[in-house]
């Protein structure tokens, strides 16, 4: 089945496709390889509370990353940064995590990073502190392995989908 972008922020068009039951199942034989089920999980399936990644030096930690306090601004709660943070803005950093595809396609250049495996190819596996969306100057081969990234760091204030973080420019390391 063809999909066709429907909005221009494809997180968007992906919860609306879920939402209205428009995506199906992949075929597993056209899926990349990835490990055996494990615990009842579908096929190529990270169950639930799976191993997040070890600290690695010269990365930029998730257990930074959720350095996050919610405060109140007027009649709403808005995201403060810790300073270790915002010291990150417009800088180039390393960064690892999975793979959360945005479109239907071996390689991917505009995609979701994610501080553990994801359990289902259509959620999010925690809160906007430990996703990043990536947008990559060369498109990514998608995998089930963690991956490492070298990119521009933004921190999104008031973002329409509620991410926090963006990296641009994106490549791979080796």
């Amino acid at each position: 089945m063809k999909v066709r972008r429907m909005f221009s922020n494809p997180l968007l068009s992906l919860a609306i496709l879920i939402s209205s039951n428009l995506v199906s199942a992949a075929d597993p034989s056209s899926l990349p390889p990835g490990p055996a089920p494990k615990n009842g999980a579908a096929f190529g399936v990270t169950p639930a509370g799976g191993p997040s990644l070890p600290e690695r030096a010269g990365f930029v930690s998730w257990r930074l990353l959720a350095q996050i306090e919610s405060v109140q601004q007027g009649q709403r709660m808005v995201p403060r940064f810790d300073k270790g943070i915002s010291a990150l803005q417009k800088k180039t950093v390393k960064l690892q995590g999975f793979m959360l595809p945005l479109s239907m396609t071996e390689k991917q250049s505009h995609f979701i990073l994610t501080a553990s495996p994801p359990s289902c190819a259509f959620c999010l596996p925690g809160g906007p502190d430990s996703v990043i969306e990536v947008k990559a100057s060369v498109p990514i081969k998608y995998g089930y392995e963690p991956i490492t990234l070298s990119g521009k760091f933004e921190i999104l204030q008031n973002d329409p989908m509620g991410l926090y973080y963006r990296i641009t420019e994106a490549k791979p390391l080796s």
